[in-house]
């Protein structure tokens, strides 16, 4: 197994945090990992996305340009990022921010409320976390109890927003399981 991701969108958003979650999770389930994060010059509201490698095999490198699957949570990371998945690769839009489609027909596309569905949860700040579900939904790069264990660890000092973030995860997992 190997899995390229790119999660993208603004900054305050908590791209960085999905896939810090995301590559924890695979070192935790004993592959090999790269996390590698890229930062827009403003502190809030700029770019900000990140890449991660998930494999069974040693990793020759953290750069890449084409991954097999992206995460794009706002309209100028759809634009960056999705003509750049590899060809029957993932493409998970979060409906909630972009109006527009990807044009795509060799990619698997799904389309997430992600915003609306955080909301529902109980926070729109769990907007990441309805993604990351999606994204671990439609890719099976990790288990979602591996998640689920690491966010009930990253969040034990604020009760509330595991229970939160918990529900916005699994929310987002049965979106892509359903679609």
């Amino acid at each position: 197994m190997h899995r390229e991701v790119t999660i993208a969108g603004f900054g305050g958003q908590g791209i960085m945090l999905a896939g810090k979650l995301l590559a924890q999770a695979g070192l935790d389930e004993g592959r090999e990992v790269v996390w590698l994060p890229s930062y827009g010059p403003e502190m809030r509201g700029g770019t900000a996305y990140c890449n991660v490698v998930i494999s069974d095999n040693p990793i020759g490198s953290p750069v890449f340009s084409n991954p097999s699957s992206a995460v794009v949570m706002n309209r100028p990371s759809l634009e960056k990022f999705g003509p750049r998945v590899k060809e029957e690769g993932l493409l998970i839009i979060n409906k909630s921010l972009i109006e527009i489609d990807s044009d795509r027909e060799d990619i698997d596309v799904l389309h997430v409320e992600c915003n609306q569905i955080a909301i529902e949860a109980g926070t729109g700040k769990a907007a990441n976390m309805v993604a990351l579900g999606a994204y671990v939904g439609r890719s099976g790069a990790v288990k979602l109890e591996t998640v689920r264990e690491l966010i009930a660890k990253s969040f034990a000092h604020k009760p509330k927003v595991i229970d939160i973030n918990l529900d916005a995860l699994q929310r987002g997992y049965d979106v892509a399981k359903q679609n």
